[in-house]
């Protein structure tokens, strides 16, 4: 009955395919250099769209004859035209809460410039606020070559309470803050964290992982929030910086101090209001250590995973699965300016138990996993899990993954799993390399081995708070094999061609769902997710991939960013509130 109702089903997407063939485009992008990244017709000129499909791709002549007088009609100027890029690692729900506090030195390139931005900020920022730099950021990238001293830091922000995170390494805090969250002598260290003092037991100001990241975490969570339409406004502009740089899809991974259902309110409200512009599946993060299992049954019981993935599954906005935390025991923490964690022996027990429910209920996970010994025991686990209920397809990967080894590579073929890859090499490189070598870091991740197995992988960010969110920094680094800093440390066969690079940022992520049936490829069809560029990816300078962002951007068949030429087809994003918000003033990605 069930393969019936299947055979049903794919006749009737068929029938449906065929009528929007026979359908007069809403939309025709013409005049422009289109990679498709549909190895049958690589290149075109132009693109009809109906509604939210795409229905016809080829030469200008062909489809601007199926115009009407209803079609709207953009010339590209004979500018790129690529897929939508798809995140398969970003944590936008959250970093949407915030946005509109931080003061993002993702890009700047003095620390002078970075120094002069927080004085500036700190003197606006009213009483009752903080300042705060929270990631995407690293000492290489600045002319100096150097991290800002505490002194710095407090003559730049004086009595402005002021938090500043390096990585997931340390955070720095000004002596307002460190008055204002009344740490002092008596504060006593967390576990796997350390509040510096002085010769005289005096906090200096430094948070330092060691290497767990809850010190850095627990404060960032202790400082005043925005209100409910403050945050809404925050999101909004989230999101549509992250089409000002071609993301149009998004798997969030959660993240500390990211409870459900209260902290998805926000996008909740949006997604019914029709204003999320990225689509947006996302997990379900397990928050406090001992009640994992809890947490999880708790959400099977509210979120009818199965339904959303069938055949009237939502394509914007739905619960994915479980992950990337799944039991506190199994933190893999990715410092690498401190030695490589060992996970406790309780952890393979608590982590089975929690697989095993997932997997019972057809719950996808995801697992966040950097060190290869960490791997070694969580394919254990699978594997367990997978001899007495049998995994059967259910979409599962491996976050990070920078030292898999090639057998464990073929462990999580073999089991139908997937590889989540970002770019915290970029920002982290010559840590790795100084604690590693520079032999271990040749391969790290081992991406072209992956890609020569087989196995599923996509490309993503892991922003906001360690790397920058910014796609082409990603697509820089998958290219070049250099860090932010311009450290070269990649061998030359781990590194990718452009083409490569971009389908593990647009198809890659969207297999690693099972999604690529309808998105990441620019042929009939498929779901009209696209963007025009600033620049020639294929031909700009190396060294420039990273300065690309998106002139045009496209989702579901509408437009929802435009600059430049395309200004004026483009819907208006409100000012960012509240108005002391640094995104008024810097907006997000620089570029000086």
């Amino acid at each position: 009955m069930k393969k019936t109702m299947r055979s049903l089903v794919a006749l009737c997407v068929g029938i449906t395919f065929s009528a929007q063939a026979q359908q007069r485009p809403t939309l025709i992008i013409h005049n422009a250099n289109i990679i498709t990244l549909d190895d049958t017709k690589p290149q075109a000129q132009a693109i009809a769209i109906a509604d939210n499909r795409i229905i016809a791709v080829g030469n200008d002549a062909d489809i601007l004859k199926l115009k009407t007088s209803r079609t709207k009609v953009v010339k590209a100027n004979g500018r790129t035209l690529i897929p939508g890029l798809y995140d398969s690692h970003l944590h936008v729900i959250r970093a949407g809460r915030f946005y509109n506090t931080e003061l993002r030195w993702d890009g700047v390139k003095s620390l002078k410039r970075a120094l002069q931005m927080l004085k500036e900020q700190a003197a606006r920022t009213p009483e009752g606020q903080w300042v705060r730099v929270v990631g995407g950021w690293n000492e290489y990238q600045f002319e100096e070559k150097r991290l800002p001293t505490l002194e710095e830091i407090n003559e730049a922000t004086g009595n402005t309470p002021t938090f500043i995170l390096y990585l997931y390494a340390h955070a720095y805090l000004n002596k307002a803050g460190v008055k204002k969250l009344q740490i002092n002598e008596h504060t006593p260290n967390p576990t796997g964290g350390l509040i510096q003092k002085d010769a005289e037991g005096q906090p200096t100001g430094l948070l330092v992982a060691e290497p767990n990241a809850f010190i850095l975490y627990s404060t960032l969570a202790r400082l005043p929030e925005l209100t409910p339409a403050e945050k809404g406004n925050s999101t909004l502009g989230f999101m549509s910086e992250m089409n000002r740089l071609g993301v149009t899809s998004v798997m969030d991974a959660g993240g500390g101090f990211q409870n459900f259902p209260d902290d998805y309110g926000i996008t909740d409200s949006l997604f019914k209001l029709g204003q999320l512009t990225v689509r947006l599946p996302y997990y379900l993060f397990a928050q406090k250590a001992g009640t994992e299992l809890q947490d999880y049954q708790k959400w099977i019981s509210m979120v009818d995973i199965e339904h959303q993935h069938g055949e009237e599954a939502e394509t914007t906005y739905f619960v994915e699965g479980g992950g990337e935390n799944l039991v506190a025991t199994g933190g893999d923490f990715e410092n690498f300016l401190k030695p490589r964690p060992d996970l406790p022996a309780v952890m393979e027990a608590q982590l089975k138990v929690v697989i095993s429910v997932l997997v019972k209920n057809k719950w996808p996970f995801r697992l966040h996993a950097t060190y290869n010994e960490s791997i070694t025991r969580f394919l254990n686990v699978i594997e367990e899990v997978n001899k007495e209920t049998p995994l059967n397809g259910l979409p599962w990967f491996f976050d990070h993954a920078e030292t898999v080894s090639i057998e464990n590579l073929q462990r999580i073929k073999a089991l139908n799993g997937g590889i989540a890859i970002q770019h915290r090499m970029a920002f982290q490189g010559e840590n790795f390399v100084g604690r590693y070598g520079k032999e271990a870091a040749r391969n790290t991740p081992p991406i072209r081995r992956m890609l020569d197995m087989g196995l599923k992988v996509g490309a993503g960010t892991d922003g906001t708070r360690v790397a920058s969110y910014n796609p082409w920094v990603a697509l820089s680094w998958l290219v070049t094999g250099q860090t932010i800093g311009g450290h070269e440390y990649t061998a030359d066969e781990n590194k990718l061609d452009r083409i490569t690079a971009l389908k593990l940022y647009t198809q890659g992520s969207a297999s690693l769902i099972n999604q690529q049936g309808d998105r990441g490829t620019l042929k009939k069809g498929y779901l009209a997710d696209l963007v025009v560029l600033s620049d020639d990816y294929l031909k700009t300078a190396a060294g420039q991939i990273k300065d690309i962002h998106a002139l045009l951007t496209i989702l579901d068949g509408k437009i929802v960013y435009g600059e430049g030429e395309f200004k004026d087809i483009s819907p208006a994003l409100p000012k960012a509130l509240p108005e002391w918000s640094p995104v008024n003033y810097y907006g997000g990605y620089q570029y000086k």
